[in-house]
């Protein structure tokens, strides 16, 4: 800037010689006055266009010292434009940063929180009692109990209504019993004891057929098909807990996973604001996690920059250059905000992937209920009954759900992070 005012001084006193210059010259051409009588003379044509000449001549300077003047004018305008523009711009970037990771902060507390409680949901108490009382075998949910309806059969198929008669009889009907009662069967959680049961008593009744000439291989196959009609609902009945199981063990393992990559993208992000960072060790990482929120908050990311624009203040300005050239891995963390609401995006499809696991469990065990009911081991009204209070508890879970997740919570904070803007 001081090498452009002295250029323009220069040219100024340049063009201020010339003014001078003509100014004399056309003096000098002027007749000196006397006291004798006017005479009149005849000047030439060349001098009197001498003197038109000297005149346009100063007019020029003067205009063209205008025009330096203007122009020094909007020079000095436009660089003290771009100085403030830097400044402004500086400023800019660094609300941005701070904006966003104030809210950012927030936003991995309410993840991680949410994390813990989808985690948590494997099912809930009322679905885990409904479906336990329709597996029991002991249980008479339908109607009908399953250990009870096996000795029936074996009474009426299979000793042909003379379970009374005979001392072998006797003994086939208590160990069908005991098979029943064995604590192995009663020790199942899952929905494989009716299962078990009627594998092993069939596998009694072919061993007890080689030595009883009563129970030949048609009697059996008799057997068999009727109780085949129980093994089938119980069959579907498993099949569709195993899934559910299944499905939400898998989600519960890709919940764990995001809670890793989250506890990894949190430990950039708390380095950069200067926090202590928690040790892991061989802690869970939902434990490690909580301990560390204790003390990673909003309100002391709100105080980081308060603390750290009073440390560039310069009188009542912050040089917020000078801080943003100093703490480079704001910008850096900033710019990798993207990733945290990646994160939140993979957190929503997990979630909503309980909700379809939920609704595919529901409708195999309404079709398990169905087998039930076609098999005619249940009556329509007991069917229809139960399938509604299923139905009933299904709704119940959903909204317990969502209502203790919240994730309308964690869209609104997502909103906030203006992650789309990279600083550099």
């Amino acid at each position: 800037m001081n090498l452009l005012y002295m250029k323009n001084a220069s040219r100024c006193v340049s063009l201020f010689s010339l003014m001078i210059s003509g100014i004399v010259t056309a003096r000098a051409q002027e007749k000196p006055k006397t006291d004798t009588v006017p005479v009149t003379v005849t000047q030439p044509q060349e001098m009197r266009t001498n003197i038109r000449t000297a005149d346009t001549t100063i007019r020029r300077l003067i205009e063209d010292l205008q025009k330096v003047a203007d122009s020094d004018r909007q020079n000095s305008s436009a660089i003290q434009g771009l100085l403030q523009g830097k400044e402004i711009d500086n400023l800019t970037k660094y609300e941005l940063i701070k904006n966003n990771l104030i809210n950012a902060s927030e936003t991995y507390y309410l993840l991680n929180k949410k994390i813990i409680d989808l985690k948590s949901r494997t099912t809930t108490n009322n679905l885990d009692v409904f479906i336990t009382a329709l597996n029991n075998p002991e249980s008479k949910e339908l109607g009908f109990s399953f250990s009870d309806r096996i000795v029936e059969l074996v009474e009426k198929i299979v000793l042909k209504g003379n379970a009374d008669k005979g001392e072998k009889n006797g003994k086939i009907v208590e160990s069908t019993k005991s098979i029943i009662n064995s604590p192995i069967f009663q020790s199942f959680t899952s929905l494989t004891p009716p299962l078990a049961i009627a594998n092993s008593v069939m596998n009694f009744l072919h061993s007890v057929s080689v030595n009883n000439k009563q129970i030949n291989q048609k009697t059996l196959q008799e057997f068999e098909k009727e109780l085949n009609k129980y093994v089938v609902y119980y069959t579907a009945l498993n099949d569709a807990n195993q899934k559910f199981e299944f499905g939400l063990n898998f989600n519960k393992d890709q919940l764990t996973l995001l809670q890793d990559n989250l506890y990894d993208h949190l430990m950039f992000t708390a380095s950069a604001l200067k926090f202590q960072l928690p040790q892991r060790g061989n802690k869970p990482i939902g434990e490690t996690m909580n301990d560390f929120f204790l003390d990673f908050k909003k309100e002391k990311v709100v105080d980081f920059f308060g603390q750290l624009e009073t440390k560039y203040s310069k009188g009542k300005r912050i040089d917020y250059e000078l801080l943003l050239r100093e703490n480079p891995n704001l910008k850096e963390v900033n710019n990798q905000l993207e990733d945290l609401i990646l994160q939140t995006k993979r957190f929503e499809n997990l979630y909503n992937e309980y909700f379809t696991l939920l609704d595919s469990y529901y409708s195999k065990v309404n079709s398990s209920l169905k087998i039930a009911q076609d098999n005619g081991l249940a009556a329509q009204n007991i069917i229809d009954s139960k399938q509604a209070e299923f139905r009933n508890l299904k709704n119940e879970a959903v909204a317990d759900i969502q209502a203790s997740i919240n994730i309308k919570e964690l869209y609104n904070n997502t909103d906030k992070v203006k992650y789309r803007y990279r600083i550099f």
